[in-house]
């Protein structure tokens, strides 16, 4: 076993005053590659305490000179991405190049941060009123704190972290016990980047260091991505404790299949959707919705691709999907494909009980693929969150707009289709955060905004982009007016008090 992964508080990693570990596993053989401490209260204290000193002098600084530290920021993640993927790799299990298209797309939302100086300007009206002007402008809010999910363990550390730190805010980053060390790299490039010491933290752990950060009083504000329960939990205490809170939860995505798409295309599609990455992302195509006669076609299509995915070490070259993250998540999906069989969905393509020579100890189940998925199972209504894709067949599009909109989860949906008129139809009366036309998983560039609606998004405002400039900043506007006279000139007059 290697050395543990530690806390990174004040600019040096240190093991804390906590004394609970965690293990850290490969995904891929099982083994338990190394541990993680897990924080306590008093080191959540500290990390605050640190940041606290830190903040008034970083919040002083101009825009430019953060943008600077951005610019230094973004060229470290580009020189070290191959690195930062190994270790994604290594703890979460996701093929390399998986993991470095999550490295790329984090460096977008810090190369859009580099943008400060444009980001933070305020507005100015002259003559607001008679000899009065206004003005308004965004100033940081303090210390605040990230709780980021283990599926993404760079991307979603870079959708908050440079947007909070370019605004002029302190960032505690609580990142997933299961893959931690990707968090440390980062504080690492950005100490290397020349980001003062106390700007950026890490502290490890569980509910501990989650409850601590959601009833800390100086804590200004908390940024969430994760499961739907638990988004609700860190809205509800957060915002009862004063805070502000954005909280990302889960997700059911469909894609509505019409009649007259390009079948090959759309297949393709929902390949990587719903099977890149072992299906572990918030934005994977779990529900085809296929309208009218293509339903067969679709199966038919599907069946053999996903019989045919190359699954194995995300190390190894060619591999289209790895394990799944843990052995516990790795029961709970199996737990879903038994569920649904039970149901009454069939099953055309099983991935249970997949055993790989050389990794008979891995977290590995292969593509699974249903049929006749009907709105009143577990396995549509629930969030699974690994490689299984259910087909559900719809008569019309009118029946497959209204099956997207009743559900509990809005993150996000596409439609597959050669006609303009029901792409337009679908985007207008979908209720989704994000939509895709012909486009599988429609996550938005990072000078747009992330976010969902109805039960995937708590709070009022969507992540990086202009959204999450708002999120980090507050809002003020100032009105003034000055003394008429000054200019009069000269006065050579003995001045009185009469």
């Amino acid at each position: 076993m290697t050395d543990l992964i530690q806390h990174f508080i004040g600019g040096a990693r240190t093991e804390g005053r906590g004394t609970r570990r965690a293990d850290v596993f490969d995904p891929a053989t099982g083994a338990v590659q190394r541990q993680v401490a897990l924080g306590s209260v008093a080191d959540l204290d500290e990390a605050v305490r640190v940041a606290k000193q830190a903040w008034p002098g970083w919040a002083a600084t101009t825009p430019l000179a953060r943008a600077r530290v951005m610019f230094r920021f973004r060229d470290l993640l580009e020189q070290n991405g191959k690195k930062l993927a190994a270790i994604v790799t290594s703890e979460h299990g996701k093929v390399l190049s998986d993991a470095l298209g999550e490295v790329t797309r984090g460096m977008e939302v810090v190369e859009y941060a580099t943008a400060a100086p444009e980001l933070l300007k305020g507005d100015f009206t002259e003559q607001a009123g008679r000899n009065i002007d206004a003005y308004s402008m965004r100033q940081p809010l303090g210390v605040v704190a990230g709780i980021t999910p283990f599926n993404f363990p760079v991307m979603v550390p870079l959708w908050m972290a440079p947007m909070a730190i370019a605004t002029g805010n302190c960032f505690i980053l609580k990142p997933s016990e299961r893959d931690p060390s990707a968090s440390l790299a980062l504080a690492d490039l950005l100490k290397q980047a020349g980001l003062p010491d106390g700007v950026f933290q890490v502290v490890h752990g569980d509910k501990e260091v989650v409850d601590a950060i959601l009833h800390h009083p100086d804590i200004q504000a908390v940024s969430f991505v994760g499961s739907t329960p638990i988004a609700r939990y860190i809205h509800q205490t957060g915002i009862a404790n004063g805070k502000r809170v954005q909280a990302l939860g889960g997700a059911k995505n469909h894609a509505v299949v019409m009649p007259d798409c390009d079948l090959d295309k759309t297949a393709d599609a929902l390949m990587g959707a719903a099977y890149g990455s072992a299906g572990e992302r918030c934005m994977a195509i779990s529900i085809a919705v296929a309208v009218g006669d293509v339903a067969d076609r679709l199966v038919d299509t599907l069946a053999p691709r996903v019989r045919a995915l190359r699954i194995g070490a995300g190390t190894e070259p060619d591999v289209e999907m790895g394990p799944l993250v843990t052995k516990a998540h790795l029961e709970k999906v199996s737990g879903y494909v038994d569920i649904g069989e039970q149901e009454g969905a069939r099953l055309v393509v099983d991935g249970r009980g997949l055993k790989l020579q050389g990794y008979e100890n891995g977290h590995f189940i292969g593509g699974t693929l249903f049929d006749d998925v009907t709105p009143s199972m577990r396995i549509y209504k629930e969030e699974i969150f690994g490689p299984v894709l259910g087909i559900v067949r719809a008569p019309d599009f009118d029946s497959a707009l209204r099956l997207v909109n009743e559900h509990e989860f809005g993150n996000g949906a596409a439609v597959f289709t050669r006609d303009g008129d029901s792409a337009r139809a679908f985007v207008h009366g979908v209720q989704a955060g994000m939509v895709g036309v012909n486009v599988p998983i429609p996550v938005p560039m990072a000078f747009h905004s992330f976010g969902g609606w109805k039960a995937s998004l708590f709070g009022d405002h969507h992540m990086h982009g202009p959204e999450g400039v708002r999120f980090f900043t507050r809002f003020k506007t100032v009105t003034t007016r000055w003394p008429t006279g000054i200019r009069a000139g000269a006065d050579f007059v003995m001045p009185t008090l009469g």
